[in-house]
């Protein structure tokens, strides 16, 4: 083995190490959410983007300013209201009389993690204008395209109690989301640990970055290196498959959805410092990657009892399909 071949092998290993301390890191600030964090990783690892739906106070943003700093990213925070415009977040350009020429301002988008709060607060088409730059990863403005940093993610948010004066996202919309979670509450003992920590100093004061940007891309493009054996994928497949068509749901898994499963479960894989997809890396996203992306054939006034019958239906088809040996 020449010596570039043993360098880099070593920067693997050394990468693969790395990524789950990521996990580690971010746990020492969010307390008694272990869960939410290993998804918010995943899903930062895999080049999706995460919604997470719950109640204000419960860490969404101390878990954005985490993420950031624990891969060394810049972080940006928009308050999303009823009069944003586009140009508020992506940017504008502006003349320069001594230049006598426009120069591009760009807007918050241009950082590595973005949380966009209660995005479903503002109109149809500033909502619109983030989730194209979410999808190309790009902002074309007079016919000028400004590419983004890379790596980019966005954590959007919005209050599932509060409907007033707001603009639900489409479920065109809500399928560029690689993932939806709840934080929720912490438990009593985690929530006096949260006390604890902040009498001083707050804990993302003492954070240091685990890796750099550029050591996170290079994880992702290790991500699709990820094998997936046929029989898994049939089983994906047959997962997806069995949302479409089903007696209970109006609206089934698109096939963004299978690519977004895939993609999750390989980033768990190679999270758990595995080259290879097992069963237990698909079962446990279909629910995060696929419950957000349907809709109950039946709807009712209670978009909490509706998002806890798709629920219902994915764990009735995760016990029903058959999981390849």
């Amino acid at each position: 083995m020449t010596s570039s071949r043993r360098a880099e092998s070593a920067q693997d290993r050394l990468l693969d190490q790395r990524i789950p301390q990521v996990v580690d890191a971010v746990n020492g600030v969010i307390r008694g959410k272990p869960e939410v964090v290993h998804q918010s990783v995943l899903a930062l690892l895999a080049g999706g983007h995460l919604l997470i739906e719950d109640v204000p106070g419960v860490g969404k943003t101390t878990l954005g300013r985490a993420l950031a700093c624990a891969i060394g990213g810049e972080f940006r925070r928009v308050q999303f209201t009823s009069d944003l415009l586009p140009a508020d977040i992506l940017g504008v350009n502006v003349f320069d009389s001594s230049a006598k020429s426009f120069l591009f301002r760009p807007g918050p988008v241009f950082c590595h993690v973005l949380l966009a709060d209660e995005i479903n607060r503002t109109t149809p088409r500033t909502q619109s204008a983030l989730l194209q730059a979410m999808e190309e990863h790009q902002v074309t403005l007079d016919g000028t395209t400004h590419p983004l940093p890379d790596p980019f993610f966005v954590i959007a948010t919005q209050n599932p109690l509060e409907h007033h004066g707001t603009y639900p996202l489409p479920e065109s919309q809500m399928d560029r989301f690689l993932m939806r979670v709840s934080m929720g509450y912490p438990h009593r003992e985690a929530e006096r640990e949260l006390i604890a920590d902040q009498s001083g100093s707050h804990p993302l004061d003492r954070m240091t970055a685990v890796l750099a940007p550029s050591r996170l891309s290079e994880a992702r493009q290790h991500v699709k290196q990820v094998r997936m054996d046929d029989s898994l994928l049939d089983y994906l497949l047959r997962v997806v498959e069995r949302t479409r068509g089903h007696a209970d749901l109006s609206i089934g898994a698109s096939p963004r959805a299978s690519l977004s499963l895939s993609r999750a479960a390989r980033a768990a894989a190679y999270l758990a410092q595995r080259d290879f997809v097992v069963p237990d890396d698909i079962k446990s996203l279909v629910l995060p990657v696929l419950a957000h992306r349907l809709l109950p054939r039946e709807p009712t006034a209670d978009p909490a009892a509706d998002r806890d019958q798709v629920r219902g239906v994915l764990v009735e088809l995760l016990e029903d399909v058959r999981v390849p040996l």
